[in-house]
Order: structure tokens, then sequence, then C-alpha cells
């Protein structure tokens, strides 16, 4: 494709740029005070519901403002790869602006997410076996069907328009201390980054992964990018890499980072189900549990956690309830 997004800027003008096109489909998000949760962590907490947005998923904001540039820029059809929520959100944002889709997920991905990709009408291609092998299928399709392609991260416009939540957070509660948030692919911990920093560099922002798959974890703390096993059953985490955008912004600005293994995140599902009463993915209830192990750290402090997406697998939600 002649049209190229690769090179716009990152910057919270461009986040303030990107509520025109994320408000004419969407609402802001709620930030919501949790009593219980807050005696539980010993601190002010606060869910921001991006559970609750179409999609199920903070990603709609990333896919809406990358969808209004590329239909200025002439752009008639997109692909991209995903675990989910990604896929959902360029396909629901494809069809809001008339626009042809191609989603590329992995063999034995999340059936529920590969049905709402469907629902939309998009083409939905199961190949590969895992976040990297379809991100490679991509790349050849792209090039055949003259599709172009919207990376999971390396999207300037995908994380712009993720920032706009952070802008609501801020307006609704300016002065929170920290933020916690999870981490795949990492659009969303670039967007917070973006943002929280330029107004208050002294807010924390604290990121969360799964230990079955820390590529992002292992990137930050060696300050090079990294790639290890990707094992874990969360989609929103199951990436294998670090990817070069965002990591060239976190890498140096994030606060801390927490690893959950496989039993702390189903854990964490079940703690947004009791205290929440929402039903929330293994990335999305994640912060929950981040906060639990940091609770020393941020006693009487105003935490926020992202509920980053509701997409769970119906196996894993069955063992969940069966174990509360």
């Amino acid at each position: 494709m002649s049209f190229t997004t690769k090179d716009y800027p990152i910057s919270i003008q461009e986040v303030f740029r990107a509520k025109e096109s994320v408000y004419r489909f969407l609402k802001p998000t709620k930030l919501n005070y949790y009593q219980n949760l807050s005696k539980l962590i010993g601190a002010e907490i606060y869910i921001k519901h991006e559970n609750h947005n179409p999609g199920g998923s903070f990603k709609i904001r990333g896919g809406i403002n990358v969808m209004h540039h590329l239909k200025k820029g002439g752009v008639n059809g997109v692909i991209t790869f995903s675990t989910g929520n990604h896929g959902i959100s360029v396909a629901t944002a494809a069809k809001w602006f008339g626009m042809d889709a191609v989603v590329v997920v992995p063999k034995g991905n999340n059936s529920a997410k590969n049905q709402a990709i469907i629902d939309t009408g998009a083409k939905l291609v199961e190949e590969g076996n895992n976040f990297e092998e379809a991100a490679e299928v991509v790349e050849r399709l792209s090039q055949k069907r003259g599709l172009y392609y919207i990376h999971a991260a390396n999207e300037p416009h995908l994380i712009n328009g993720v920032g706009t939540e952070f802008l609501e957070i801020i307006a609704d509660l300016p002065d929170v201390d920290a933020v916690i948030l999870p981490i795949g692919a990492g659009s969303e911990l670039a967007a917070a980054i973006t943002v929280l920093k330029k107004i208050n560099p002294k807010i924390e922002i604290i990121a969360v992964q799964a230990e079955a798959s820390q590529a992002a974890y292992l990137s930050w703390r060696e300050k090079m990018i990294q790639s290890s096993e990707n094992k874990t059953f969360a989609g929103g985490f199951a990436t294998g890499s670090a990817y070069e955008l965002p990591f060239s912004i976190y890498k140096d600005q994030l606060d801390d980072f927490v690893t959950l293994n496989e039993d702390e995140i189903k854990k964490g599902i079940a703690l947004a189900l009791k205290h929440t009463h929402n039903l929330a993915e293994g990335a999305g209830s994640a912060p929950i549990m981040a906060a639990l192990k940091l609770k020393d750290r941020l006693k009487d402090k105003k935490v926020v956690l992202q509920m980053s997406g509701a997409n769970i697998d119906e196996k894993i939600l069955k063992e969940v309830i069966q174990s509360i």
C-alpha cells in the first residue's frame, strides 16, 4: 500500500485530536470506586471499565482512530493479526467505516473472540500456532490481497486513539497516584505513559504480565527487546516478543512491573467477579492481583486499576466459578 501512518507522531496533542474520531462512536467509560477492594488492598481503589466498550475491550478506541485516518487516506481494506481483542476492534471499526477487514488468529484461539470477529462481517483466517506465526501470515496476505496491514502495536494512530481513556481518568480523578494496567503487545501502556506522564510525571505507571508469557517484562528489565516462551492461557498477555514502537516509549518511563503465575491470574478473575460483579478476562483482571502483591507500596494511595477486557474463554470461566 502507498498510504502509511508509520511516521505519524505519538503525543498527547494527537491524543486530544483523536477524541473527535473516537467520540463519534463511543462514550467515556466509567471510573468506579470499590470499597471492598479498597479495604482488601489498603488503598483507594478505582477501576476503569474498558470492558464496557463495544467489543469488550479498550482496543476499539485505537481501531476507530486508525480507521478514521486510513479512510481519509483512501484505504478500503485492512488486515491484522490478533488473539482476539485487537482483531475484534479492527473488524468492528472497519464495519463502522464501511471497509473490508481480514483478521488472522492462531489455531485454537478463543472461540468467543473468533465468533465476535465473524459477527462483524470480517473474514477470519485461522493460521499459525501462536501470535507471532499469525503475524507472519498477515505479512504474506497483505501483499497478496492489497490490504493495509494494521499492526497490533507498531501503529501510531492506534496508540493515540487508546490514549483517550487516560484523558478520561485524569478528568475523573485528577489527583490519581498510580495506574496499574496489563501489557501484551504494549499499545495501552504506551498510551498511558504518553498521556499521564505528560500531565503529571509523578503518577506511577505499573505494568502487569503473565509469567508464562513475559517478553515485555524481560525487555523492560534488560532495556532491549526480548523474546520468550508464550504459554499463558490469558489471550491479552499472549505475546512472545516485545514490539518496537510501544517498547521505545515504556522502556525508560515505566515505574514498575509485576508478573503473575497462571493461578494468580485466575484468582484475579474471581476477585473481579466477587468485588465488582464484572466479567473480566485474565489480562483484564490482572491489575487487581498486581495491586494485592504491591499493597504495602500502594498503602493509602489513589490507585486506578485498568479492567481492559471482558472476553474470557468459557472453559476458564467455568473453572474460575467452580473455585469460588
